[in-house]
Parts: structure tokens; sequence; C-alpha cells
């Protein structure tokens, strides 16, 4: 067995701020070792985690890795996540029907959310 996905981690000037704004929205609790680094545990067993360190300067621009959450009401998740302060970046439609709604986490950070989907191997 290959490795496995445990950690997701964020690049924030405030990561207890963002770790309880995460926590708040995926049902995870937060577990801080100190103002430096503060992690998100998942509430299923089996998902990864999520890292927030604090840093000086967060890398500026689209960050180069996001998080993709699957949801079973993508246009209520999304209305959710821009009334506690994320920022809607843009909506997305392949051919075939796949949508995605691009946010942004009250630091700059993107991900999206989508219908729940299956993953083939």
């Amino acid at each position: 067995m290959g490795p496995t996905v445990s950690m997701v981690t964020f690049d924030t000037h405030d990561a207890r701020a963002l770790a309880d704004w995460w926590a708040g929205h995926t049902g995870g609790r937060t577990q801080a070792y100190d103002d430096e680094f503060v992690m998100v545990l998942p509430a299923v067993p089996g998902q990864p985690a999520f890292g927030f360190q604090r840093v000086d300067d967060p890398t500026p621009g689209k960050n180069r890795v996001h998080v993709d959450l699957g949801v079973d009401d993508p246009g209520a998740w999304v209305e959710r996540f821009v009334a506690s302060g994320a920022t809607k970046i843009a909506d997305h439609t392949v051919p075939g029907g796949f949508a995605w709604t691009v946010l942004a986490d009250p630091h700059g950070n993107q991900f999206c959310v989508s219908p729940t989907h299956d993953v083939e191997g």
C-alpha cells in the first residue's frame, strides 16, 4: 500500500482563527499545539485532518493545492460559507454536467464545493 493523505496544511497569519472557522464547517475538532500550529481533526474517521501553520508571509496569489469538498446540496453550502466570511470566486461546469464553485476562506485560501461524487480508480 502506498502513501495516504493524512492532512492538508494551510499557511496563514492566524492559525487558531482559521482552524476554528474550518472546524465549524467540517464538524471536526481543533487540537492546538501552540499559536504556531493548530490541527482540525476530522469528524469522520479515515478522512484527512486539516493543519494550519502560522507564517509571517503566506504565499500570495492562487494557492497551488486546494481542498475539494463534496456535499449533498452545493448551493446551500456555498451560501453557508459565504454567510460566514468566505468569498465566492467562480462557478464552473464541464461537458457532461459536473459543476463546482470556487470559494476563498476568510484568509484567502481557495477551495471548491461540488456535489458528492465517487472517484473511480
